[in-house]
């Protein structure tokens, strides 16, 4: 498994493509709280189940000064037509390489169908400003998942 990252450290920077096939950095947030949801695939049921609640909740998340980025191992052009099929308004990004999601703890040993597979662990880590890490949750459930994460983070 690899490390999680822990409350008051610094986030790991980065640089992945967005659907558009353009860079988007973590530092191009710096000033802003950032949740940043590690999602395994794209048009998936818990993912895209999770990726529309995010969208549904992405305004008042923003007025509550969160922005919201979502990264999974698809590549741009799956993303692209998952944002568009669902009217996703975040950035979503491209870590086909997956190593973003081990530098976040993200990617490990996961049950899928009663069998150990490596592979993209549904997590979540929340950033301030700073880019330091405010909260973490991995292995998270994606039906209700933003609605307990606004509870935890008091929104």
């Amino acid at each position: 498994m690899t490390q999680k990252l822990l409350a008051g450290t610094q986030a790991p920077d980065f640089a992945l493509l967005n659907s558009e096939g353009q860079k988007v950095s973590l530092s191009d947030y710096r000033g802003r709280n950032v949740i940043v949801y590690f999602y395994p695939e794209a048009a998936t049921p818990g993912c895209t189940t999770e990726a529309c609640d995010f969208r549904d909740s992405l305004s008042s998340l923003q007025s509550s000064g969160y922005e919201v980025l979502g990264i999974s191992p698809d590549s741009p052009e799956k993303i692209a037509r998952f944002a568009g099929d669902f009217s996703l308004t975040f950035p979503l990004l491209s870590d086909e390489d997956h190593a973003v999601a081990l530098a976040y703890g993200a990617w490990g040993e996961k049950l899928v169908n009663g069998e150990v597979v490596d592979g993209l662990v549904r997590s979540t880590v929340v950033l301030d400003g700073e880019g330091k890490v405010k909260l973490t949750q991995y292995q998270v459930k994606a039906q209700g998942h933003v609605a307990a994460l606004k509870a935890e983070l008091g929104l």
